[in-house]
């Protein structure tokens, strides 16, 4: 072997499996580039195999190999049932594009089958990848424009191509949007009502009866998506809300279904379904204060009035129908009625009002 020589290590040892004509090729343009002459070629072979085609060179009889040639002829034919199977133009008429693959990923599956082909006609490979796309726009936009060589499809295809990886991305920026919005809607589903009442009326029956009957006799309406709700997978079947009809949790837990039925009830729609002496007891309550408050009035006097306000509305009394002269006689009248006596503590005289 030449001092500067150097064996590769890019081509990866023939065991037996594949084709034996394929590896041939390998060998020769990796070890030509590196300036290989023929005896080194035929040196340098058994480096790159293993297992059953290494056992198959070390059973070669001694002297038996002149060239490389030789070698090359013995290794084909001693391995020519080893190929794995190669598939002809036929076999490309079955690939089709699934209903979820991108163009792009269609098109790289279907030209890496069609390149171990040997000898593929460019019609019939035109032929065929058009034959296996997914119904859809593109296939029809395909079907009008009628490419006539691969070079004219592929540049259709990358246009679509294109649009798809577009799409694509807009839809990762959609999800990682979402993903933001994530928390303030978990903060939303974990909001509860407050009760609007201190105290809630205790009934004689089952909270989900009544709910049961005053929705029959149309009392109430349901909630628009009752009966409709979707369930998930982890439901608590154990529980269950005759308002909602659903499974999840029990009238009694949904506050909103408390306070209705505690607001009919104090409207009087739910008598029947209070304890007897619950009303009894309300009841000489609700008569108890009414005495009290009357007594209350009673025991008040009324208090006595401070003055005596005199108020004259409207028209006119004399002196004339003008404002003038009705002041004027109203002075006189003042004079005349203060110059016997001057007026009691707290008493006021009458008012002229000039309407």
């Amino acid at each position: 072997m030449p001092r500067q020589f150097t064996l590769p290590t890019t081509l990866a040892p023939y065991d037996g499996l594949g084709d034996p004509k394929q590896h041939i090729k390998k060998f020769r343009s990796i070890m030509i580039v590196n300036g290989a002459s023929d005896p080194i070629l035929c040196r340098c072979f058994p480096s790159f195999l293993d297992g059953p085609a290494l056992d198959w060179f070390c059973s070669l009889p001694a002297n038996s190999i002149s060239r490389f040639q030789e070698l090359a002829k013995q290794f084909e034919d001693h391995f020519t049932a080893s190929p794995i199977y190669l598939h002809d133009f036929d076999y490309l008429t079955t690939i089709k594009q699934g209903p979820q693959e991108s163009l792009k990923d269609y098109i790289t599956r279907f030209t890496k089958i069609a390149m171990r082909i040997p000898d593929l006609h460019p019609e019939v490979h035109l032929h065929a990848i058009k034959s296996g796309l997914c119904p859809g726009k593109f296939q029809e936009a395909i079907t009008v424009a009628k490419p006539k060589t691969l070079a004219e499809f592929r540049e259709k295809a990358k246009g679509q191509i294109d649009i798809e990886e577009l799409r694509q991305a807009r839809r990762a920026e959609k999800s990682a949007f979402t993903k933001d919005d994530d928390k303030p809607r978990e903060s939303k589903k974990s909001f509860k009502p407050v009760p609007r009442y201190e105290s809630y009326t205790q009934f004689n029956t089952k909270r989900d009866d009544i709910i049961k009957e005053i929705l029959n006799s149309k009392l109430i309406k349901p909630p628009r998506k009752a009966g409709t709700y979707h369930e998930p997978k982890n439901v608590d079947k154990s529980k269950y809300c005759t308002f909602h009809q659903k499974y999840g949790h029990t009238t009694d837990e949904y506050v909103i279904a408390k306070d209705l039925l505690e607001r009919l009830a104090r409207q009087g729609h739910l008598d029947k379904y209070i304890s007897e002496h619950m009303q009894k007891r309300q009841t000489p309550n609700s008569d108890q204060h009414a005495p009290t408050s009357s007594s209350k009035k009673k025991d008040k006097a009324p208090a006595q009035p401070r003055g005596v306000i005199n108020c004259i509305s409207g028209g006119y009394a004399g002196g004339g129908e003008t404002s003038s002269a009705r002041k004027c006689t109203y002075r006189a009248m003042l004079a005349v009625e203060q110059s016997p006596s001057n007026p009691q503590p707290g008493q006021a005289w009458g008012l002229w009002y000039d309407l």
